[in-house]
């Protein structure tokens, strides 16, 4: 308990010397008691005085970046939740840059021995100082040594005691989130706690290479047959918690518009193959890269797409792709009441709202697409009207959700910025439709009927004991020995919760797959 509060001393010194607290206060107001305290807590101490020109949320973003790994992450974190944040400062904290002082090549090569141990270590013949520095890790490249052939690879490596650092300083803004929330009580609509929780539970997973890897393989596997979208292939021998080994990418950053045309790319085919992949990875496999940003797209000499950084992917499952398909034909048929009408049955909508207000409600964005120039789309004010519609309906926006809305949007900035006259639907079309048609053809028809057929032919053996079980029980009822009125407060609690669970996936699947169509029609 000491040590927590000890951190959350440091930390508030931290947040009152960075300009942090002063440019939130001008954004929330914040009590009088808080200002207070943070005035105390930085006696003795020089504040850093920022540029007053620039946006409160550029400061805020100058600000984290000068606090360190945990701020740095709670900053890219909260660029997620624009509905805790507001979406132009969730916007200004995209702009955090994740950049550190690299630490030691030595001290590098320790942890490299250390993971995969003094074999596997002596076949690399060679490593690099490192070429990229973030909060969190750093990369180098190697030269390994893989069936009596050289490998050139790059190897990215968690920063020492990382883990040990950011939990001890998520330990103190928790206690400062709680208490916070429980002597400010305007101070619970930010939902402190909550996001203090969620970016533990985020980022704990990031600081385990393993599950970046994992992401990693399962995206090679899903499109190695993709042509034009290649994958950095993962060394397992020489991947564990602490280090990630992957092919190095030979390329140009696919913000460097001028070098691909001197290399001879085609910077509209190029645009074009951005979009199909990423849907081909939402739509068809329910597996895509959820951060596909400028920086983390590379191009080779053969016009290739190269992705790094699989830290955050998204996914959407077979179940609810299935169900998406009756949305997406009502959406492309401009049959709102269909897809209304979808959204209730699934229980995607409060029972108690009105179908044809929702049905108006998405005819209200979907109409003014249709005859638009497709260019002249805009995905972000597409986003913002569907979140409108979210909010009338008390629909609640899933953290999934936003990665994929943020993703198309961004492949779409991408896309448009390679080639501003790309129509975005004419590329998408033959991904869709194709999609669609497996979707709802004979042949997922009769394979769902095969899977259901199997499954009541499993529980036939069964079926005896059910029926005796039913008859026991209706005896019961009959001799008023059993009250249906009555049951288990928690046993109901966790159906409620499974319920909801399900409910909030199909959430996710079912607006993701809108937008996509809002974004290109």
């Amino acid at each position: 308990m000491f040590n927590r509060v000890f951190q959350l001393i440091k930390i508030a010194r931290k947040l009152s010397t960075s300009g942090a607290v002063e440019t939130i206060n001008q954004i929330y107001k914040l009590p009088l008691t808080i200002n207070f305290f943070f005035n105390i807590i930085s006696i003795g101490s020089q504040k850093k005085i920022l540029n007053n020109q620039k946006k409160p949320g550029e400061r805020l973003c100058i600000a984290l970046e000068s606090m360190g790994t945990t701020f740095i992450k709670l900053g890219q974190f909260l660029a997620t939740r624009p509905d805790i944040l507001g979406d132009e400062l969730a916007q200004n904290l995209e702009k955090l840059q994740d950049k550190l002082p690299a630490f030691d090549t030595y001290e590098a090569k320790k942890i490299i021995k250390k993971e995969v141990g003094e074999t596997q270590f002596n076949k690399i013949l060679k490593i690099s100082e490192p070429i990229a520095a973030a909060s969190i890790a750093q990369v180098h490249i190697a030269n390994i040594e893989i069936e009596n052939q050289s490998k050139e690879v790059a190897i990215k490596i968690l920063r020492p005691n990382i883990e040990k650092l950011f939990n001890e300083e998520l330990d103190a803004l928790m206690l400062f989130a709680y208490i916070v929330e429980n002597t400010f009580s305007k101070a619970k609509r930010l939902k402190l706690i909550e996001v203090v929780h969620l970016l533990r539970e985020i980022t704990n997973i990031e600081m385990d290479l393993r599950f970046e890897a994992a992401a990693a393989n399962e995206l090679y596997d899903n499109t190695k047959n993709d042509k034009g979208f290649n994958v950095p292939k993962i060394y397992w021998n020489y991947t564990s918690k602490k280090i990630l080994t992957l092919d190095r990418v030979n390329g140009v950053s696919i913000r460097e518009h001028s070098k691909l045309k001197e290399s001879g790319i085609d910077l509209k085919m190029l645009a074009e193959n951005l979009i199909q992949h990423f849907l081909k990875q939402a739509v068809r496999d329910g597996f895509f890269h959820g951060d596909m940003h400028q920086g983390n797209l590379f191009v080779d000499e053969q016009g290739n797409i190269i992705p790094v950084d699989f830290g955050i992917m998204g996914r959407l499952d077979k179940n609810n792709r299935k169900f998406l398909a009756e949305i997406l034909y009502g959406f492309i048929q401009r049959d709102y009441t269909k897809v209304a009408e979808v959204h209730f049955q699934a229980g995607l909508v409060p029972q108690n709202a009105s179908k044809d207000e929702f049905a108006q409600a998405l005819r209200s964005v979907g109409e003014p697409i249709f005859g638009q120039t497709i260019k002249d789309i805009s995905g972000g004010n597409l986003l913002a009207q569907l979140f409108e519609i979210t909010e009338k309906f008390n629909m609640p926006t899933q953290t999934p959700l936003l990665i994929l809305q943020k993703t198309m949007v961004v492949v779409e900035g991408v896309a448009r910025k390679l080639y501003p006259e790309t129509n975005i639907w004419e590329v998408s079309r033959p991904i869709l439709e194709d999609w669609l048609k497996n979707v709802k053809g004979p042949k997922s028809t009769l394979d769902t009927a095969i899977n259901t057929s199997a499954e009541i032919i499993k529980r036939i053996p069964d079926f005896p004991d059910i029926m005796d079980k039913a008859n026991y029980a209706l005896q019961l009822m009959a001799e008023g020995k059993l009250n249906l009125g009555i049951s288990n407060n928690r046993n109901l609690e966790f159906e409620q919760m499974k319920i909801k669970n399900f409910r909030n996936n199909l959430i996710i699947g079912s607006f993701g797959i809108v937008i996509i169509i809002l974004l290109v029609f």
